[in-house]
């Protein structure tokens, strides 16, 4: 091998204060396992000799606690972006100590490229394999490595000899020359193959490897709760019927699904739906309840840009692997989240919500309008553009003392004109070509506990003209009834 292998700390040695880092990784999918805890040992002991040393931190989405919560303890970020999924990062952001751009997925190298973001001076990504004409074979995480590793004026490599030399064979790395960002995306359907198996960069910009031999730690979603599984039941029955009703076409429509327990019941009521035939998946994160749906006969394909499959199901994949060889492809996350080619493809896409209110607004982001929780990270990239826009959530949380459904979000995400759909355990409000007050009505009979019915219809009383009933007082009372007594019930609409 051409290149000169390193050592954690070596490689750490390499990132100079002040830098923007580019690293690999989608959720725990393809995230580096050992140079992000030698970068934060190194900023502990400049820290200690009182000099600074902070990285601007691009990743393709959340990473895991290896890299977020290791480099945040050591007070060695000072921005990050796109998204994250980590309590002390977060508790960071909360205080201003990491500056977050939170922002769609699709936009980031778009903006990186035009210069409104920071440019990655340096990659550090996972890989299972390079040649030494520098053709790179990426693990189960695809999301921005490739694009960083065109960016960068050097790329730092963490060999995982874990990960198959053969998983090249469900990449499909497409990257796009056009600065403008405007040009066609020539893919038409789920399965097509646009791009490469592998990615061919300058070998005079790889300084280095990192040996290591180690999966992505990620363990299964936990089963879900009757209540997720209502919900599931809910989103099924809903689309059986507009199958049925030849709103979607014969043999379906591509199905995006966020990541969770409650998307994991949904795709698990889809599996046992006698209605609707097997689904083909087009998203970002391709989860163990898609495997389960494709050894079942449930599940034709999946693409995505990230295998967020646990230990023992990626061992699953790996030991038969030539029945999974032509049902996954893995792209750049500004191809899986490409808005144009999302309009195209006609997706029905499915996420969370943390609050919705009564006009189909909804926060997928922050609690209580400033706390942040995770990122809209690819949501409103499907939500704006797909045939379909679904958002679940359960009607109450913390024992009913929160109701999902208020009179207006605390913070927006998605606003009304891009939301169809709202499903709770409580059952479905189709918002499809309803005024505010019609939204409001259904939102209300269909998706709130019914503890909080009355007190909904009550707020919608107090404003008895206008287009959208909103009263500027009391909008947000329900959450701040929780934030000074500990239950919304306790709200005061005067």
């Amino acid at each position: 091998m051409r290149y000169k292998i390193l050592t954690p700390e070596e490689a750490a040695a390499l990132i100079e204060h002040d830098e923007c880092v580019g690293m690999s990784g989608f959720a725990h999918a393809g995230a580096l396992k050992k140079i992000p805890a030698a970068i934060a040992a190194k900023a502990k002991a400049e820290h200690e000799a009182g000099r600074p040393y902070k990285i601007k931190l691009m990743t393709g989405a959340s990473t895991t606690d290896l890299v977020d919560k290791l480099l945040s303890e050591a007070e060695a970020v000072s921005l990050r972006m796109p998204y994250q999924s980590c309590p002390v990062t977060r508790k960071a952001i909360d205080k201003g100590d990491i500056a977050y751009n939170d922002m769609h997925l699709s936009f980031m190298m778009r903006a990186m490229r035009h210069g409104h973001i920071p440019r990655v001076k340096t990659a550090i990504v996972e890989v299972s394999e390079v040649t030494d004409e520098g053709e790179l074979t990426f693990t189960v995480g695809m999301g921005n490595s490739p694009a960083f590793c065109m960016l960068a004026d050097r790329i730092i490599l963490e060999l995982n000899t874990y990960h198959k030399p053969e998983l090249k064979d469900i990449h499909d790395i497409y990257i796009s020359h056009d600065e403008s960002g405007r040009c066609l995306v020539p893919l038409y359907h789920e399965d097509d193959r646009i791009g490469t198996r592998v990615l061919k960069v300058d070998p005079e910009k790889i300084v280095g490897i990192v040996p290591t031999h180690s999966p992505d730690g990620f363990a299964a979603f936990k089963e879900g709760t009757p209540e997720t599984d209502r919900i599931g039941r809910n989103v099924v029955r809903f689309l059986e019927e507009e199958y049925r009703m030849g709103r979607i076409p014969e043999g379906f429509l591509p199905i995006q699904s966020g990541v969770g327990n409650v998307a994991n019941s949904v795709l698990a009521a889809l599996g046992d739906s006698d209605i609707i035939p097997p689904v083909r998946m087009y998203g970002e994160v391709i989860q163990d309840s898609v495997v389960k749906l494709m050894q079942r006969g449930r599940c034709s394909f999946a693409s995505g840009c990230s295998l967020l499959l646990s230990d023992e199901m990626l061992e699953e994949v790996y030991q038969n692997f030539d029945f999974y060889r032509d049902k996954f492809l893995l792209r750049p996350a500004e191809i899986s989240n490409n808005t144009s080619v999302i309009r195209r493809l006609g997706v029905v896409c499915m996420n969370t919500a943390i609050e919705a209110d009564l006009f189909g607004n909804i926060n997928s982001t922050h609690f209580y309008g400033s706390r942040i929780m995770n990122g809209i990270g690819g949501s409103g990239d499907f939500a704006r553009c797909s045939v379909l826009t679904i958002f679940t959530c359960p009607s109450v949380t913390k024992r009913g003392a929160i109701s999902s459904i208020v009179p207006m979000v605390s913070h927006t995400d998605h606003t009304e004109h891009d939301v169809d759909v709202i499903v709770t355990e409580q059952g479905v409000a189709d918002l499809r070509g309803k005024s505010p007050r019609e939204r409001a009505e259904i939102v209300i009979d269909h998706c709130a506990h019914p503890d909080y019915r009355p007190l909904l219809r009550r707020y919608l009383a107090l404003t008895p003209i206008g287009h959208t009933p909103h009263s500027l007082t009391k909008a947000f009372a329900f959450q701040t009834a929780f934030l000074e007594t500990g239950d919304m019930r306790n709200v005061d609409l005067g």
